[in-house]
């Protein structure tokens, strides 16, 4: 079904073959792409955010001296957008956006419009273009785009006018053959996907190039659905080759303009190659508590569940819906204890759902159609009960997402499915079912587009700055304190030490309702690690009384979303750094970086507790001259710590303390 060699290959006639001496890295769809903007200094086209993090992106640019967007950049609203937690803090933020992309020349989505990803899809995407998102999921591959996800930080820099560093990267050929069967969706790729190269990192921080005859019997919806994912694979960012379905796709919603055909160059050499066999795929279920831990629906059958949801960039399509009301239609949900919710991804696949009649299909079976939002995947929205299964199209399944407590004993289990399975469970009355094992009508293929809600809703003020339109500010919304600089020596005490195999940013930062605070970096601050550690911000605080540092050790720390809170809320409260045995993903450690905390590696048995201290003596020194690894202390035990590959300007944020600090040292002196 998906095998992976770690073997180099070259493309050769349209497949993958041993490579020769005349193989060359730049005839890779990734490699033409990143040199058309800048090699290792990257500038994107566009930016784009939602309402958890564009706030505290502004407010940094802000504090670093913008006055204008640099660049186009989009703010949509699809996290936040309950307006139902904590007073009127969500639709404050709303409002603070709106004022921001009139003041500073940007594009604004209003709530429940579009989530953030099919907004950039359906407005933003294009062969060739590369697009960098404060989220994650941020993956615009099956349209020629190269989406990279990153912290809050590294738009600050774009919108500065600065740049993207990155070193190039390895290139993954990912080469498609067959056709999936009936009943099979791009969500059973995806997890088989994860499954295949997720825990042995065989494509961490890689770029994935999605290539071979398969391609031409997926829809560009499958091609998305699949696409989306690939950040639960740990790789950078990703690429396909594009046909006439793209051109298509494209020209449907009036961005013809913005096709061009992409295919690998002949003589393209890759790193690795993943082969997916799509006619071999079945339908695949992720188990608690990771997109990897894939296993096929057939060895749940039967089992009870008391939840479907089909939401958001990954489950919100319309061939997704379209598929599952096919599978619904005469069929009941039932009155039980399982219900089903589908989530829009956007007000013109709504539209498009509603006059194909795939969602009266849907409600005339049990179902209930909700808003354009991204709460299901993240634990703002359709909150299982404890102990119960919710079975869900969305991105991801980490511990504790979908809102569960667990110092209040409450738990929940959330199995990620495609659409079809969820559907035909439903009809199932609850009892997990594959799709394959449901007799339906496929729907005839058919795009829809018709952008009326875009038309009517949107603020669209891309190069056109208002200077003197007043930004508008709710009381939740708090610039960031003083961050100070490094000190000479650096002298932190352990607050937390996590010894799980991997640390996701979801337990640094929880998200659900605490998202709502994220315009608050000291309110914010108070929920670290509460669902893992719950000591560690009592901690954190009775040292920063004594005014003294912190740090995290972890084993495995940051894989998952790009928050750049998870690094933030520990500055705030005066981390200063971590120590871990690898770090899980790029972002994670960019954002330790961009604020000031020292993201050091210890590849020795870490025995120490919380309360031991670490002394790093001579750390400017160490960083000044570049040093790849300094000793320390932990009591007096001496101990090598290692700091990586680190760029100038790396390092130089890591003395001044922070991003905002180094942009106001160096902003107006050619280094900005």
């Amino acid at each position: 079904m998906i095998t992976f060699s770690g073997e180099k290959v070259m493309w050769h006639g349209g497949a993958p073959a041993a490579p020769t001496e005349a193989a060359d890295r730049s005839r890779t769809m990734a490699a033409g792409v990143l040199a058309a903007h800048g090699g290792e200094r990257i500038r994107f086209d566009g930016l784009i955010s939602h309402d958890i993090t564009y706030v505290g992106i502004i407010q940094t640019a802000m504090a670093s001296g913008m006055s204008r967007f640099e660049l186009p950049y989009v703010l949509t609203n699809c996290h936040n957008s309950l307006c139902a937690v904590g007073g009127t803090i969500n639709a404050d933020d709303h409002v603070f956006g709106l004022s921001a992309a009139r003041r500073f020349g940007g594009e604004y989505v209003p709530a429940n419009l579009a989530v953030i990803h099919q907004y950039a899809r359906e407005r933003l995407a294009g062969c060739g273009k590369m697009l960098l998102g404060s989220d994650s999921h941020t993956r615009y591959g099956a349209l020629g785009t190269m989406g990279v996800g990153e912290g809050g930080p590294e738009l600050v820099k774009q919108l500065l006018g600065d740049t993207y560093e990155l070193p190039a990267p390895r290139v993954i050929l990912v080469y498609l053959t067959g056709s999936p069967r009936q009943g099979v969706g791009p969500h059973d790729a995806a997890l088989a996907l994860c499954g295949a190269v997720f825990p042995d990192g065989l494509v961490k921080n890689a770029v994935l190039e999605f290539a071979g005859p398969g391609v031409k019997n997926l829809s560009m919806d499958w091609r998305m659905g699949l696409d989306v994912m690939t950040t639960e694979t740990a790789c950078l960012s990703s690429i396909w080759q594009t046909d006439e379905k793209t051109e298509a796709w494209l020209a449907l919603r009036g961005r013809l303009g913005d096709y061009k055909r992409m295919e690998p160059a002949e003589g393209a050499l890759y790193d690795a190659l993943v082969t997916v066999d799509l006619a071999a795929l079945e339908p695949m279920a992720a188990l608690p508590y990771h997109p990897s831990k894939a296993v096929p629906v057939s060895q749940l059958a039967g089992k009870p569940a008391g939840q479907g949801v089909i939401a958001g960039c990954a489950g919100g399509l319309l061939e997704n819906i379209a598929e599952a009301a096919a599978i619904l239609k005469g069929r009941s949900v039932g009155s039980g204890y399982f219900g089903l919710s589908v989530y829009p991804a956007s007000m013109p696949v709504q539209l498009a759902a509603m006059r194909s009649g795939a969602l009266e299909t849907i409600i005339a079976a049990g179902g209930v159609v909700k808003p354009c939002f991204c709460g299901p995947c993240f634990g703002a929205g359709d909150v299982p009960a404890n102990d119960s299964v919710s079975l869900r199209h969305t991105t991801r399944n980490f511990p504790n997402r979908e809102g569960s407590q667990p110092a209040q004993g409450q738990s929940a289990q959330v199995i990620l499915m495609d659409a079809r399975s969820i559907a035909a469970t439903a009809a199932n009355g609850g009892v997990i079912t594959p799709a394959t094992e449901i007799d339906y009508d496929m729907p005839e293929p058919a795009d829809s587009f018709d952008d009326a809600p875009y038309r009517q809703r949107v603020y669209r003020g891309i190069g056109s700055p208002l200077p003197d339109e007043p930004l508008r500010y709710g009381p939740n919304i708090q610039p960031w304190p003083e961050i100070p600089a490094m000190p000479e020596d650096l002298e932190v005490t352990f607050a937390a030490v996590i010894q799980d195999p991997v640390t996701t940013t979801d337990e640094l930062i929880p998200s659900g309702e605490t998202s709502s605070y994220r315009s608050n970096p000291m309110k914010l601050a108070g929920f670290a690690l509460g669902r893992r550690v719950p000591e560690y911000v009592p901690r954190c605080r009775a040292l920063q009384a004594e005014g003294k540092q912190s740090a995290i050790y972890a084993v495995k720390p940051g894989d998952g979303s790009a928050r750049e809170q998870a690094a933030s809320c520990q500055r705030v409260l005066g981390g200063a750094a971590n120590v871990a045995r690898e770090y899980a993903t790029r972002r994670y450690r960019a954002n330790l970086i961009n604020w000031g905390i020292v993201p050091f590696t210890y590849d020795g048995e870490f025995t120490w507790q919380p309360g031991d201290v670490l002394r790093v003596p001579g750390i400017r020194a160490s960083l000044t001259a570049g040093a790849e690894q300094v000793q320390g202390f932990i009591g007096d035990t001496p101990v090598t710590l290692g700091l990586g590959s680190l760029t100038e300007k790396e390092r130089e944020i890591l003395l001044d303390g922070c991003l905002i600090n180094w942009y106001r040292a160096h902003r107006g002196s050619g280094n900005g």
